[in-house]
């Protein structure tokens, strides 16, 4: 019985470690659009951007947007 959790904690941690790594959030929902038929586009892909940016619909167009800030949350 030992052995089998040793061999599936060992695999869990060989899976961990290949996870992908980098900005793995979305963007942020958008609410409010602009009336300009055809809006502007500072991007279209996230490789466009610059690092720890993504390429997000704006109210306006597509912008690069850095991660949106995280309220922490405490229990207690």
């Amino acid at each position: 019985m030992k052995s089998v959790a040793a061999l599936l904690l060992v695999g869990m941690l060989i899976l961990w470690t290949e996870l992908p790594t980098g900005t793995a959030w979305s963007c942020p929902p958008v609410r409010i659009t602009c009336a300009m038929h055809n809006p502007p586009n500072q991007c279209y892909t996230d490789r466009q951007c610059p690092r720890y940016k993504k390429c997000c619909q704006s109210f306006c167009g597509r912008k690069c947007i850095s991660r949106p800030l995280t309220i922490p949350v405490s229990y207690g």
